[in-house]
């Protein structure tokens, strides 16, 4: 798209996906949408460590390398811990679970552990299996894939979509039955208790939008809004802005403090990637950062129109709070990030590298939001 433009603050985390995730420079530009001489300018610029004598791909073979030996020595500390459970069941009993776990360790050391001679072991697999159940454990082999793919936050409607786009042919029901089987399930969100208000203040717009959530074309409705982060060095301050069209995320921005220009900024990165041509309606809440002059000769001077929640209604705003419950739920509940940096990088991931061009949305007819536009955007060349 002409006049496309990224801020350094977006570019900074671009790189660090190659030099610090280990992600390869040709898939990280695919996801974002840049060109790889794009990204490769940015590493020269931004990643200035001290020369080594090795490339990127050599260091990235080498972390992976040792991530796999200390995964090995780790799961060979933990065969006593996961066969303590079966060390007094009938000897079928250990025998299924040495099978469950001939993938991660030596037979021999198995059978040691739960004092089972190996001879036996090999009899015992020789009994035939319904093919149902051979099917069923091809698929959940599938099924488990998807879902660490997903960050493990797909239940069994997205991972079905994801097995059927594998040309799998497959009912959700069955899919729940071995994710049911197999214990795996979606990470559920947090609970909240939505409070109803309503009232007015200085300096808001009347509520245009109205809970008009459904839009036809792209650049036509955005939202916007910010939550924070835990983080051990303070809380980090999120701002993005939504297309209501796709959901996706067109702008955002990180920063220390909730000053004005934390959600000024995020604003100005979704109209330097979008481009819009035509007024574009911008909801928020009624929050100050909203309701300040520079908000508001910020919107008057990017021909953008103002709507605002009522007051102390958060379903008025329903699309950022639900993307700030995917977050929160993909990622940061599961943990408290060391310092603001680390933070950000794992948010620049979540959105560029997972949200937009991934993970699967139901007002999308399951399409990620990168995929949806992209199909509309073919459909419109078609006619």
């Amino acid at each position: 798209m002409r006049g496309k433009r990224y801020p350094d603050e977006f570019k900074i985390e671009a790189v660090k996906q190659v030099t610090e995730r280990g992600y390869k420079i040709a898939d990280v530009a695919e996801r974002l949408g840049i060109t790889t001489k794009s990204l490769h300018n940015w590493i020269n610029k931004f990643d200035k460590p001290e020369k080594q004598h090795i490339t990127i791909d050599n260091q990235q073979d080498e972390i992976r390398k040792l991530k796999a030996e200390l995964r090995r020595v780790t799961e060979e500390r933990n065969i006593p811990k996961g066969g303590r459970r079966v060390l007094c069941k009938r000897v079928k009993e250990k025998y299924t679970f040495i099978k469950s776990r001939l993938d991660q360790y030596p037979i021999a050391v198995l059978c040691r552990v739960l004092n089972v001679h190996h001879s036996g072991f090999y009899a015992w697999l020789k009994q035939p299996c319904s093919n149902r159940t051979i099917e069923d454990k091809r698929l959940l082999g599938k099924i488990k894939q998807f879902w660490l793919e997903s960050g493990c936050v797909y239940g069994y409607r997205n991972l079905t979509l994801d097995l059927k786009d594998d040309g799998e042919s497959v009912g959700k029901n069955r899919v729940y039955r071995i994710m049911k089987d197999a214990k795996i399930k979606a990470i559920r969100g947090y609970k909240r208790n939505p409070s109803f208000g309503g009232g007015n203040v200085s300096h808001t717009a009347p509520n245009t939008l109205n809970r008009g959530f459904d839009v036809a074309e792209p650049n036509k409705v955005w939202v916007t809004d910010f939550t924070y982060i835990r983080t051990h060095e303070g809380w980090l301050y999120l701002t993005v802005v939504i297309d209501l069209f796709s959901r996706q995320v067109v702008g955002w921005t990180m920063k220390n403090t909730p000053k004005a220009d934390l959600v000024i900024d995020a604003l100005l990165m979704a109209i330097w990637r979008r481009s819009p041509k035509d007024k574009v309606l911008i909801h928020s809440d009624q929050g100050v950062q909203y309701t300040c002059s520079d908000w508001r000769s910020f919107l008057k001077e990017h021909n953008l129109e103002a709507s605002m929640s009522r007051r102390g209604n958060c379903h008025d705003n329903a699309v950022a709070e639900s993307f700030f419950s995917l977050l929160k739920k993909d990622r940061v509940k599961r943990k408290i990030y060391k310092n603001r940096d680390e933070a950000r990088s794992e948010i620049f991931n979540y959105i560029e590298y997972f949200y937009n061009p991934v993970r699967r949305h139901g007002s999308n007819n399951g399409l990620s939001p990168v995929q949806f536009e992209k199909q509309y955007f073919e459909k419109q060349l078609s006619v």
